[in-house]
């Protein structure tokens, strides 16, 4: 009997409330592998708070989450998010003024905010190499809190690039970006990068999705034997307050 894939990222019942206002209620959702998926919803619907709960950086007030396999309450989320990829306002808000640019891409190694600790030989030529993948080479040195909107966007797409994810989460990945450059987006490279390291990889190659908001990439299921991706919207109804 053939056994059926571990679910990429699987939601039971979350339910978000702060205070008197209810974010997201009784939402469930199962990302399977090789999927992508596009979350879809007004302002203020929740898009962002969900993908927040998904990474441990929102504590959700009721309901299950799990991600590759590890149900949040049981897992240490620390560990968990050095395999995810992430890409999003909540994550750009955390960013301190004066880390370096080098250093932040470095901190999605360890899904660390405010890297402390020696950076090793390695770590900074692979962020130096990423840098040069996202064309911003030049601000490497250059603390976060000089960045325009669109280097700060590259870098923090640098940042899940250096994680090497095997869960890929993307809120509004394009939001400061040139948008007459298709064919330097950070975000494709974003995708080529991630494609090539599973590709000669096979140990980091199983059970991954993207998962955007407002947005849709490819993904690819383990085993090696490229696959046509499966591709869903997710909607979440605006609860008001």
């Amino acid at each position: 009997m053939k056994r059926e894939p571990e679910a990429v990222l699987e939601v039971c019942g979350l339910h978000i409330r702060r205070g008197n206002v209810v974010i997201l209620d009784h939402v469930s959702w199962r990302v399977e592998p090789g999927q992508h998926w596009v979350i879809l919803g007004a302002n203020g619907s929740g898009k962002t708070s969900l993908l927040s709960a998904l990474t441990g950086y929102l504590t959700p007030s009721g309901g299950q989450i799990a991600v590759l396999g590890q149900r949040y309450g049981e897992t240490d989320w620390r560990e968990l998010r050095k395999r995810v990829g992430l890409v999003s306002s909540s994550v750009r808000q955390r960013m301190p003024e004066f880390e370096p640019a080098l250093e932040t891409i470095v901190s999605g190694k360890y899904a660390m905010i405010d890297l402390w600790g020696r950076i090793t030989r390695a770590d900074r030529a692979g962020a130096s190499r990423i840098l040069d993948q996202i064309e911003c080479g030049y601000i490497a040195d250059r603390p976060w809190a000089f960045l325009s909107q669109g280097e700060r966007q590259r870098v923090l797409i640098g940042r899940a690039l250096m994680a090497r994810p095997a869960a890929l989460i993307l809120d509004e990945p394009c939001a400061g970006l040139d948008p007459v450059a298709p064919a330097i987006s950070p975000t494709s490279r974003l995708s080529e990068s991630c494609t090539r390291t599973r590709a000669g990889d096979p140990s980091r190659g199983g059970n991954h999705a993207r998962v955007q908001s407002r947005a849709a990439v490819e993904g690819r299921p383990g085993g090696g034997r490229r696959q046509e991706a499966k591709g869903a919207s997710l909607r979440i109804p605006f609860t008001g307050f």
